[in-house]
């Protein structure tokens, strides 16, 4: 059994995430979920991203200017990419 090294509780939530990175262009996806550390994207093909690539992306819809984040993949699995926040 594989011990859970998460830091951050773990939020269900569905918004639109806007992804910007030159092998995925800019791409608009759905969260699985969020917390303080990071955010699970589901993706079609979330193999194109190695771990450790680095994302910038914009949540959509809640408000009118969200802010840009930095983020790194840190895992990806059939149903999408697991990325943390990176402080630029």
């Amino acid at each position: 059994m594989t011990a859970n090294k998460r830091q951050h509780l773990r939020t269900r939530v569905t918004v639109k995430f806007k992804l910007f990175h030159p092998a995925l262009g800019e791409r608009t996806v759905t969260t699985r979920d969020v917390s303080d550390g990071g955010v699970f994207l589901i993706l079609d093909d979330p193999g194109v991203l190695p771990v450790g690539a680095k994302i910038t992306g914009q949540v959509q819809g809640l408000m009118e200017d969200a802010p840009f984040v930095d983020m790194e993949v840190v895992r990806f699995e059939a149903a999408g990419l697991g990325l943390r926040f990176v402080n630029p």
